[in-house]
């Protein structure tokens, strides 16, 4: 189910509203034009900078006549993360209105390709740009060459198709969190020696393959004590999760840390305190979010590798604008950090 986000422009008025000024003195302040006190100047600013409002731009694309339509291809489900991507792209309704913009999310099963590669298809010749969650899969890597070959601009969000024509890939350095991971849970288990269990979505979703392969090359290389158990799929779902999990606590009394590489998380949690070994088995998994966030707190979780949703929302639309304009696309901008976050320094 598609959701359009269509909010009300807003206008110089709002802003003068807002500073609690004239809208006189607004326009002086756009075109910098004396007879402003300074403190007045910063607080017009401040409004304008509040809400991304650029009066040069609105008035550009408003001369265009038509508005550019953009589509998010998200994951259908519960994963706290999509979801706050989704929440921020909500969240940046007056800067899209400025630029004439609409954005919608559509939900697919991100984990079959088959339907993936419908969603695609199905915005084909409808969006300047599509900005998908994808999985590397041949059918998916065609429905994206297919839209690129039909004008639309188009990157890939937090797990990338890079054998794809795709335009742009934001997202975090995948490998490298994987490899973090692999550091946090060695040093975190210290002397003892034992198993590691991996909890995967899917390992057909690139972001989850390279994590798993720089987790395992820190593994192999720097934790030889350690040996790591072949790697189960939850679909990021946390019962399935939770299930396969418990069933191989059940089976290895001597595991001594978790990764957990995408979401189900509350299944992993779940799956760890109901064998009695949630403060014994070293976790670490990814993102900030209100469970991961009461789980760092209680003990349960070590560590959780984080990457800023609104971000990489922010990011991605900026980067189908740049995109869509013909424009530059400002990387070390877009660029999308690797945070560690534990109980001490949760923000």
């Amino acid at each position: 189910m598609a959701e359009t986000l269509t909010p009300t422009a807003l206008t110089l008025k709002d802003i003068a509203r807002e500073a609690g000024v004239s809208l006189a003195t607004v326009d002086r302040v756009l075109h910098n034009r004396p007879g402003v006190r300074p403190d007045t100047v910063r607080r017009v600013k401040a409004a304008i900078e509040r809400n991304s409002f650029q009066p040069h731009v609105a008035a550009a694309e408003l001369a265009r006549g038509r508005a550019r339509r953009f589509a998010f291809v998200m994951p259908s489900g519960p994963n706290p993360f999509m979801q706050q991507i989704e929440a921020y792209l909500g969240e940046m309704a007056a800067w899209l209105v400025a630029r004439r913009l609409s954005v919608e999310t559509v939900a697919t099963d991100v984990f079959d390709a088959s339907a993936l590669a419908a969603s695609l298809e199905a915005l084909s010749g409808d969006c300047d740009g599509v900005a998908v969650v994808a999985l590397d899969h041949p059918g998916v890597r065609a429905a994206i060459n297919d839209l690129v070959d039909a004008g639309t601009k188009v990157v890939t969000l937090v797990s990338d198709v890079p054998s794809s024509r795709r335009h742009h890939y934001v997202g975090i350095d995948n490998i490298a969190a994987g490899r973090t991971a692999g550091a946090l849970v060695g040093r975190l288990v210290g002397q003892r020696s034992g198993k590691v269990a991996i909890v995967a979505g899917s390992q057909g979703l690139r972001d989850h393959a390279e994590r798993i392969f720089g987790f395992n090359q820190v593994m192999a290389t720097e934790f030889p004590d350690l040996s790591v158990l072949p790697v189960l799929e939850g679909r990021d779902e946390d019962d399935r999760s939770e299930q396969l999990l418990g069933q191989l606590l059940g089976s290895h009394a001597d595991i001594v840390g978790l990764y957990n590489v995408g979401a189900g998380t509350q299944g992993v949690a779940k799956a760890l305190s109901q064998a009695g070994r949630d403060k014994q088995v070293v976790f670490v998994g990814h993102d900030v979010t209100a469970l991961t966030r009461r789980l760092l707190l209680q003990g349960v979780m070590d560590a959780a590798i984080s990457q800023s949703p609104g971000h990489e929302a922010r990011a991605a639309v900026r980067v189908l604008l740049a995109l869509a304009r013909g424009e530059p696309i400002l990387r070390e901008q877009e660029k999308i950090r690797i945070d560690i976050v534990m109980r001490d320094n949760l923000p």
